[in-house]
């Protein structure tokens, strides 16, 4: 009986094959793109999964629990929006958080390095020694001493709280490691080294959800509601549901993010950025900044973008700079060293652009991979190339095997002397590129963060064209510009969401209650 089947189950595949396109003569063959197309797609499924993974979908509030007025609405649910929202509702006020993707995070999900801050309790338990005014210093150098002062002596005096408050609501950032422009280990991670967006993102999910915040997602908000230039409420658009709603509110708080995927408002503002590629996610498009506009506010530092050294740039992927503060570095396609990789991003920038092939390789070892975790992430994306020996990885990279095996001695002799004497590199450097296997990456610069945008004050409220507060209406987050001048440093914008979106919480739930 077994035998009689076999001849038609043998038919059945064949026919099944041909009609699937998988064998017959018709089949159309994959062109040599083929492989890295499918590799795309399937890295881009991995993110799409990744980001709503935690947690998924089915877990925000429904459309048919949403109210027509509640205290304080909140435009936009990254690090900024939620963090607010924690703050509303221990002030014991009913916020409501309206985001227009799919999923809440926004560019705080695709944050890796860290979190700045200074004189706090984990780098005292490490014996860090380190002053908040050090951190200031360093911050307004980094800003080529262009930050509103007065936004970063707030916020270089308040990173301190921010990482208590984290740490309170389960959130513990107490691995420490460096980035470029600092001179001390102050940037605050998760304990095992990982990537600190999804983490963040993950923690403050899940306090949102545990003190019962409703969190509406594809909720498109169009435009500030005012009366006699007061905020009032916003305008909605829930477009897959069909539905368009006026929600009230006592207060408006705008987190929307950045417009670093708005290449339109970047070409206008920057026209030599034009063909970057960016690591911005769908959303940050600067709806925030058009809204808070339309009332009346002002806007600051429009033209300062930032392009980030070392992006991957195939899938416009920021490899973030922890790779570096953990003892990376950078070469040439000649496989020499052309920069101190742990300057500030606008130089290492500037040094990567002015390379004929304007892209470089990351190079580091087994034992940056397991100080930074993140690695891990990109290898799994298909961004890492590894070898045995510096010979072998030469080879896979294409670059000249004798310069790279001599960069890697003369760096290896400037850790154990603790002395750069090519480029004086000062930091990250505590660890010789000695433990096989060892790695590369390929990186070039890309568009990845917008220093400008709404005029706030320390309070976060928003103001308008003479300097003067617009009644009941806050910003918080990359939305807003100021803080961080012409430059900003790595592990700052993760800081600047924590520290300003408590403010803008809190001084958003003041004024509803002073307005009572």
């Amino acid at each position: 009986m077994k035998r009689k089947c076999q001849p038609a189950l043998m038919i059945l595949l064949a026919f099944l094959l041909l009609i699937s396109g998988c064998g017959g003569a018709s089949s159309k063959q994959p062109g040599p793109e083929a492989g890295a197309n499918q590799q795309a797609e399937e890295n881009k499924e991995k993110e799409k999964e990744d980001a709503v993974s935690s947690p998924s979908l089915a877990t925000y509030t429904p459309l048919d629990q949403l109210k027509e007025s509640y205290d304080v609405v909140i435009v936009g649910a990254g690090g900024a929006g939620m963090t607010a929202a924690l703050e509303v509702k221990a002030a014991g006020l009913s916020p409501v958080i309206l985001e227009k993707m799919q999923v809440a995070g926004g560019n705080t999900s695709k944050a890796s390095s860290g979190m700045n801050a200074s004189e706090t309790k984990f780098q005292k338990e490490q014996n860090i020694t380190d002053t908040n005014d050090l951190f200031y210093d360093e911050t307004l150098k980094g800003g080529h001493l262009t930050n509103n002062k007065d936004m970063l002596r707030y916020f270089v005096d308040h990173s301190a709280a921010a990482i208590d408050w984290l740490d309170s609501n389960g959130i513990r950032l107490n691995n420490i490691t460096i980035t470029g422009g600092m001179s001390k280990k102050r940037t605050h991670r998760p304990e095992d080294g990982s990537a600190v967006g999804k983490y963040l993102v993950s923690g403050l999910i899940k306090k949102v959800q545990e003190q019962g915040i409703p969190l509406f997602v594809n909720a498109n908000v169009q435009e500030v509601t005012s009366k006699d230039g007061k905020a009032t409420g916003v305008k909605v658009d829930f477009s897959q549901a069909n539905k368009n709603k006026t929600i009230a509110a006592k207060s408006v708080v705008i987190t929307a993010g950045g417009f670093g995927a708005n290449m339109e408002l970047i070409k206008k503002v920057r026209p030599d950025l034009e063909g970057y590629v960016t690591t911005n996610q769908e959303g940050s498009t600067g709806d925030g900044i058009k809204m808070v506009e339309h009332m009346g506010g002002t806007t600051v530092d429009m033209d300062q973008i930032q392009v980030h050294p070392t992006v991957q740039q195939e899938n416009s992927y920021l490899i973030g700079e922890v790779v570096r503060g953990e003892g990376a570095i950078l070469v040439s396609n000649e496989g020499k060293r052309f920069v101190n990789e742990m300057g500030a991003r606008d130089s290492v920038t500037a040094a990567i652009n002015k390379l004929p092939e304007k892209n470089a390789y990351l190079i580091f070892d087994s034992g940056v991979k397991s100080r930074a975790k993140a690695i891990d992430y990109y290898e799994k994306m298909g961004f890492v190339k590894q070898a045995d020996t510096i010979k072998g990885l030469a080879e896979i990279i294409r670059v000249p095997a004798a310069p790279l095996q001599k960069t890697l001695e003369g760096w290896n002799t400037a850790v154990k002397s603790k002395k750069d004497d090519t480029f004086n590199r000062k930091t990250g450097m505590e660890h010789e590129l000695s433990g096989t296997p060892y790695y590369a990456i390929k990186i070039g610069p890309g568009i990845h963060y917008t220093m400008g945008g709404v005029k706030i004050n320390t309070n976060t409220e928003v103001l308008d064209k003479d300097g003067k507060p617009i009644p009941a209406l806050f910003a918080a987050g990359e939305v807003t510009g100021g803080l961080h001048g012409e430059n900003r440093i790595g592990g700052n914008s993760i800081a600047e969401i924590i520290i300003f979106g408590r403010q803008a919480g809190m001084k958003s739930a003041q004024y509803v209650k002073s307005a009572k």
